[in-house]
């Protein structure tokens, strides 16, 4: 299993003061002779008659020495592990987590936000110095 990224903590925090419960750390979907880990997963319960909100989160920090090279890898896994939770685990809902910062920024680029917008990846955005959660988009 790969190492936790830098900003894994702060993240896993913003989530527990948001009101998620942590249920898988790493969370691991098996399908088709392939298993993958993300990050984390967590719920968090709505009311009563309506359950709970479930989601898996994979968290990048995008500090290597090519972001472009950074945003690569994380789509591809992002979608790999879309695939896979759709058929292993339709109920729970995949999130790319990242920093304000780099929202902000390296997110902010056209190229990005087409790729982004064109592959409906969906991101929690997260302010890594007060680890909370800024915003939820998709």
């Amino acid at each position: 299993m790969p190492a936790n990224d830098t900003i894994y903590s702060a993240v896993k925090n913003a989530l527990v003061k948001d009101g998620w419960t942590i249920t898988h750390d790493p969370y691991t979907v098996k399908f088709g002779g392939v298993r993958v880990h993300a990050d984390l997963a967590a719920e968090k319960v709505l009311a009563a008659e309506r359950g709970s909100d479930r989601i898996a989160v994979e968290i990048k920090s995008f500090v290597g020495p090519s972001p472009v090279h950074d945003f690569e890898e994380a789509l591809g896994q992002f979608l790999l592990y879309i695939a896979l939770m759709k058929r292993a685990d339709p109920t729970r809902k995949l999130y790319l987590a990242i920093d304000s910062g780099t929202h902000e920024t390296f997110f902010a680029r056209e190229a990005i936000r087409v790729a982004v917008e064109d592959y409906a990846v969906s991101r929690v955005i997260v302010n890594i110095e007060q680890e909370e959660v800024a915003s939820w988009i998709g």
